[in-house]
């Protein structure tokens, strides 16, 4: 019978393992963990993320017990103190790495000739309580946030970061010709600025505290859009005695059909008013992406108390994304990330294609055997 890899061993397959060693030797992040090295801990986390098995106590033992049938991915038997000891020390920035790796990976293979390059930025909190005595208050909760970088189109987060910020939006990259969509928890002028010069475009919402002035105003060719009526299109210029902002600038004014009214500031001077307002309607759909993975990711119970810990599993948790949707792109799937993730608790380490992961496994039945007795004659009919 022809070999058939587990489908955690198909979902693995795009960690390339060549640059992931390498990535090992440069943090040298088996130095203190030579049994248990970092290949078997990426691995352990990510079936940790995606078998549904609740506590360290509880993945050791279902680990363990299908140890005949993971020996194939390259690890071994675990202990929980030695995962407990690896959550300590291991370097955060081989998993990173490892997930923009594998992003720059589903950005290429997801992408379709000609989309726009577009880019929603927000963040979501990780709240870890009083049992975490190192966690920060950041004004709203005892814990971290997670800041993300989102293609909408590929269904991707390009980029993530933590932190105890409570923005922290000037940090990541900026790249020519996108165009980034975010809320108004980051009104940064002098990154607003940075974006116009990198050469790409901005939508966020207006805060309260920012006062603009209407220098002309635009003709509105078209009001109605898709559950919003265009309300005024104007170009503004910064109203501060404090603070100076050169970019050109552009005050959208909408009402939603439910009644509720917005206000959007952006540098693009080229789109519609109506365009302008659908991008900024898009970023709900990093919303729709922090509630999938608290939803089917485990980042509400933690495998660790010290804050190394609580990054490894939170990365590993965005690497489990990123290779959900390339498992869904390369088998070509008719469904949701939603359903693969609920098919892969319960046949991890079913040896079957990931295309056959929602149908019953093939059955091959033995062949009937005669029921005549030994020595008896049998007689064909001519």
């Amino acid at each position: 019978m022809r070999y058939c890899d587990s489908i955690f061993g198909q979902i693995l397959k795009p960690i390339d393992r060549r640059r992931f060693a390498r990535l090992v030797d440069r943090h040298d992040g088996d130095a203190y963990d030579k049994s248990f090295k970092s290949w078997d801990h990426l691995v352990f986390l990510l079936f940790a993320q995606l078998s549904g098995v609740e506590g360290l106590r509880g993945l050791e033992s279902v680990w363990n017990a299908n140890a005949h049938r993971h020996y194939h991915l390259g690890v071994g038997k675990v202990a929980r103190t030695t995962v407990s000891d690896a959550n300590l020390r291991r370097p955060v920035a081989i998993f990173s790495e490892t997930f923009a790796e594998l992003s720059l990976l589903a950005s290429r293979q997801l992408r379709k000739e000609g989309d726009a390059v577009l880019r929603l930025l927000d963040s979501s909190p990780i709240p870890l309580g009083d049992l975490f005595s190192w966690a920060k208050w950041n004004g709203r909760i005892r814990g971290l946030k997670l800041h993300v970088v989102y293609d909408p189109l590929t269904d991707n987060p390009t980029k993530i970061e933590i932190t105890d910020d409570i923005e922290i939006g000037e940090a990541f990259p900026i790249e020519a010709g996108a165009t980034y969509v975010f809320d108004k928890a980051y009104l940064k002028f002098s990154w607003w600025t940075a974006i116009s010069e990198a050469g790409a475009t901005f939508v966020t919402r207006k805060k309260i505290s920012s006062r603009f002035r209407a220098t002309s105003l635009r003709p509105l060719r078209k009001r109605k859009g898709d559950g919003f009526t265009v309300l005024e299109d104007a170009d503004v210029k910064l109203i501060s005695k404090n603070v100076e902002l050169t970019v050109p600038m552009r005050r959208v004014t909408i009402r939603r059909d439910e009644g509720s009214k917005i206000v959007l500031l952006t540098n693009d001077m080229q789109r519609s008013a109506i365009e302008i307002a659908g991008l900024y309607k898009m970023r709900w759909q990093i919303e729709l992406l922090f509630r999938w993975i608290k939803q089917h990711l485990k980042l509400k119970r933690f495998l660790g108390r010290n804050e190394n810990a609580i990054r490894l599993q939170i990365i590993a948790a965005m690497i489990a994304y990123v290779l959900l949707r390339l498992a869904v792109g390369a088998s070509r799937l008719k469904m949701p990330v939603i359903r693969l993730a609920d098919f892969l608790t319960a046949r991890l380490f079913m040896r079957a294609g990931i295309r056959d992961i929602d149908k019953p496994p093939e059955s091959h039945p033995s062949k009937a055997r005669s029921r005549r007795h030994i020595g008896q004659m049998e007689l064909a009919i001519a």
